[in-house]
């Protein structure tokens, strides 16, 4: 029976909250090959969705105006758009959803107790500096940004953000209860992506899945083969990233969404994806690795305690 139904409306039994460029999207599209379980293709960020720094593409400024999406307690006609997301999913015996923001914003986890007190969340950590590193090229590749890595960190606080981990767990712990809450490691994921399932779908409550080792891995990422021909790029492309996103709460629809959203396609399809043929990034300033090592580790302090696990014996650098 399921258990995420409330007021008439069907909701999630688990979220996977987090961290972005943690192995995220591989769990979301395995998870959804289980055939008790369902999970929207796109992530959700409904909890968080007015969070600038998450979501700066989601806000907007109309004729002096701040354009948002109310996501609080007291918007329930826009539990509406998110019941929806799950409209097509009454069959399914368990029903998820994966949005990568909530572990790092500070008021997702009481907004999700207040409509999904039961749910199960699923957050996966990598290690802090590999996932910032990582984070940064995923906005060079979405045309996000034009900076060097150094200037991206000034630029955009969400990339160290996205590395905090342990004041979110704490926080989802003590709204949740440690019962309620699956922490796994990226580096357990790659080394035996079917131990970590089997933990996940016993946590959620799901009969276990074997993995077809051809659909276990997804995302794969390629990276810019000229980083100054993709940065020109990402001038032109950039204005599209956000013109798109700024229409996912169901803003944005009609023609011009449409013609938008075609836009969108054609340039990531046609044009950006013939850029980004490189198997691997440059390698990182040993300066840069240094900072950050030491600054994430303090955000980080008490991280192997909460884990349950010398932290430092995975994650090299890091005393957390």
């Amino acid at each position: 029976m399921p258990q995420g139904i409330s007021g008439g409306r069907r909701y999630p039994d688990f979220i996977i909250g987090g961290a972005p460029k943690c192995g995220t999207t591989s769990l979301h599209f395995i998870l959804d090959q289980h055939s008790d379980i369902s999970i929207p293709f796109d992530e959700v960020h409904f909890f968080d969705a007015d969070d600038p720094i998450a979501h700066p593409d989601f806000l907007s400024v109309q004729q002096g105006r701040l354009v948002w999406w109310d996501s609080g307690p007291a918007a329930d006609d826009n539990l509406d758009w998110y019941a929806d997301r799950f409209a097509n999913d009454d069959a399914a015996q368990l029903i998820g959803e994966d949005s990568t923001t909530y572990l790092m914003s500070e008021v997702a986890a009481a907004r999700i107790h207040a409509v999904l007190p039961d749910a199960r969340l699923i957050f996966m950590l990598r290690h802090p500096v590999e996932r910032a590193y990582s984070q940064y090229w995923h906005l060079v590749k979405t045309a996000r940004t034009t900076a060097s890595f150094e200037q991206a960190l000034i630029q955009f606080p969400q990339i160290l953000l996205g590395s905090s981990y342990a004041c979110g767990i704490r926080r989802f712990i003590e709204t949740f209860g440690a019962d309620q809450v699956k922490l796994c490691l990226f580096e357990d994921f790659r080394k035996d992506n079917q131990a970590c399932l089997d933990d996940v779908t016993d946590f959620i409550g799901a009969a276990p899945m074997k993995i077809d080792p051809e659909k276990s891995w997804f995302n794969k990422t390629k990276y810019p083969a000229n980083l100054r021909v993709q940065r020109v790029a990402n001038l032109i492309g950039g204005p599209l990233v956000r013109r798109k996103y700024r229409g996912h709460m169901a803003q944005g629809r009609g023609l011009r969404g449409r013609v938008i959203n075609k836009l969108h396609y054609w340039w990531f399809k046609h044009v950006n994806a013939r850029l980004m043929t490189a198997d691997r990034p440059p390698p990182m300033s040993p300066a840069t690795k240094a900072y950050l090592e030491q600054h994430l580790t303090a955000r980080n302090a008490g991280l192997s305690d909460l884990l349950g696990r010398d932290i430092s014996a995975v994650w090299e650098g890091m005393k957390c």
